[in-house]
């Protein structure tokens, strides 16, 4: 019973112990702050002066001191400290001057007046009431301290047009440019119909004297066998030429809107052209007969198959270039 008793006492013992030590520690630490801050507030002129580093001193030995603060109210202490010092170099700080951020008025003037070249032996008499003695200045004093000051202004650019000056002055010359440019155009436009006109009449014309080329083989084919019908297609297919094929189609159209033939079907409900006989020309009123109009269309495959079908071997209408068989 006695060993047991005295295994569970020997615990108790050592947190004891341990708290003590670590009280006498925490004590030690908030006496070594207060000392620091006291030694700091007696010793304030001494930490302000730029001739020592006395505050430089004090903050390393606080960090020395806070390597061994574990609890709240230790490390209060050392916030405490450190806004203390705080204070303190922020005014340290504040009490020194530097030679770019201080501006001296006297020195500057003296400096000024030296550049522009004053003459201090020929200064007149020192007035009582003055404290500095201005002497004569030269002639050129002022041109060359506004030619040293120009160096370090930004000039602004002159104004110029990018395309040269505006003309203020009206257009007159242009005005007249237009004017005869408008002339020539309207004698442009007079001279366009005029060649227009001509070339139309000429081709106006060649397809009159076609026409009637064209209603002289029909009716001389008619009169040679007027008991036969003359195939539509045979008279106007070219078998050599598509291109003659269509003129002889469009020059046909004019023989029959004019009255000079006509086109039927036979039996065999195939196109027939004939001439119209001229003895009914004076009994009939061209004006007002019935007129049935129609279109053609004839690709050049088309053209192919009725040469094939027909078995058109030479054109009953030949070129005008070409001499004619026909009597």
């Amino acid at each position: 019973m006695a060993g047991r008793k005295k295994s569970n006492t020997e615990p108790e013992e050592q947190d004891d112990n341990e708290d003590t030590v670590d009280d006498t520690n925490r004590r030690e630490i908030r006496h070594k702050y207060r000392e620091l801050m006291l030694s700091m507030q007696q010793n304030r002129e001494d930490m302000l002066s730029s001739r020592n580093n006395k505050l430089t001193e004090v903050l390393e030995e606080a960090n020395k001191i806070f390597s061994g603060v574990s609890r709240a109210r230790e490390a209060a202490l050392d916030a405490q400290f450190l806004v203390l010092a705080s204070n303190l170099g922020k005014e340290k700080a504040s009490q020194l001057h530097a030679d770019m951020t201080v501006f001296d008025p006297t020195s500057f003037t003296e400096d000024l007046l030296s550049f522009m070249g004053i003459n201090r032996m020929e200064s007149a008499e020192d007035d009582s009431d003055n404290d500095f003695t201005v002497g004569f200045l030269p002639s050129d004093a002022w041109q060359r301290l506004g030619t040293e000051a120009d160096k370090y202004f930004k000039k602004t650019p002159t104004f110029h047009y990018m395309l040269g000056s505006f003309k203020t002055e009206p257009p007159a010359v242009r005005q007249k440019i237009e004017r005869q440019r408008k002339t020539n155009k309207t004698e442009e436009k007079r001279v366009m119909p005029a060649q227009l006109k001509k070339m139309e009449e000429s081709h106006q014309e060649a397809t009159e004297k076609e026409v009637e080329r064209i209603l002289g083989f029909l009716q001389t084919y008619f009169r040679e066998d007027p008991d036969t019908p003359i195939s539509f297609f045979d008279f106007v297919i070219d078998p050599d030429s598509f291109a003659r094929t269509v003129e002889n189609i469009f020059h046909v159209s004019f023989i029959i809107r004019d009255g000079f033939a006509r086109i039927k079907l036979d039996q065999d409900k195939l196109p027939v052209i004939e001439p119209v006989a001229q003895e009914n020309e004076t009994k009939v009123d061209k004006d007002n007969q019935p007129r049935h109009q129609g279109i053609i269309s004839l690709s050049q495959q088309d053209w192919k198959e009725i040469v094939e079908t027909f078995e058109i071997t030479e054109p009953m209408i030949p070129a005008p270039s070409a001499p004619s068989n026909v009597t």
